[in-house]
């Protein structure tokens, strides 16, 4: 591998969260009487909490406030959190378990780029708390993707380049992210059709072939 770091998103190429941000949503929105389903959750991939929000808040009849809107989303947020205690290192897969080892082993510096303000919460139930060399996160960008923010950050804490990292996102958005901040990138899933995408993988193990 050419990259001296490898910046990993943690939502869909770590473990997968989906299910539990989409009951956490179903379950303020119903609350609220606002429609929800899989279909408008898919738009909710890579975007921020309140811009979520205002996508789930397309389909109500109200206008919210911006102190209603923070409410909501810390009830969404106060959910999931709930949820995220149900995983544990059994959400981890062996395939990517063992990336991160021999990554690890050839002396690749690896770092997680997440918006996710629950990052810290994720890594610790599944096993992962201190395996990284550094964690950027939602807790300390003010921009989330596509802004290259926390990626630049992750370069900085690791004490690399951009140019010296390769970002491994699932998002367009974080592709596009990656692309602005001047990264390689390897997209997996929707992020491998990206148009601008270093390289295209099928699955996370792939990278070690780069």
């Amino acid at each position: 591998m050419k990259f001296k770091g490898v910046i990993f998103d943690l939502d869909g190429v770590i473990c997968f969260t989906d299910q539990y941000h989409y009951r956490a949503w179903k379950q303020m929105a119903d609350g609220i009487g606002v429609y929800f389903d899989e279909e408008i959750n898919n738009r909710l991939r890579g975007v921020s909490r309140m811009a979520s929000l205002d996508i789930i808040l397309e389909r109500s009849a109200k206008q919210y406030s911006a102190a209603e809107k923070e409410a909501l989303a810390e009830q969404k947020n106060d959910i999931y959190r709930e949820l995220l205690l149900q995983m544990s290192p059994k959400d981890l897969s062996a395939e990517v378990k063992s990336t991160l080892e021999e990554l690890r082993n050839r002396g690749v510096r690896l770092a997680i780029g997440s918006s996710s303000k629950n990052t810290k919460i994720i890594l610790k139930q599944i096993g992962l708390e201190d395996f990284f060399d550094a964690v950027s996160d939602g807790t300390n960008i003010t921009h989330s993707k596509p802004h290259p923010e926390v990626f630049l950050k992750a370069a900085d804490m690791l004490h690399l380049q951009p140019s010296e990292c390769m970002v491994v996102e699932d998002a367009l958005a974080g592709i596009d992210a990656a692309v602005a901040g001047g990264f390689g990138s390897a997209g997996i899933g929707e992020a491998a059709t990206h148009d601008q995408v270093t390289f295209p993988i099928q699955k996370v193990s792939d990278i070690l072939t780069l």
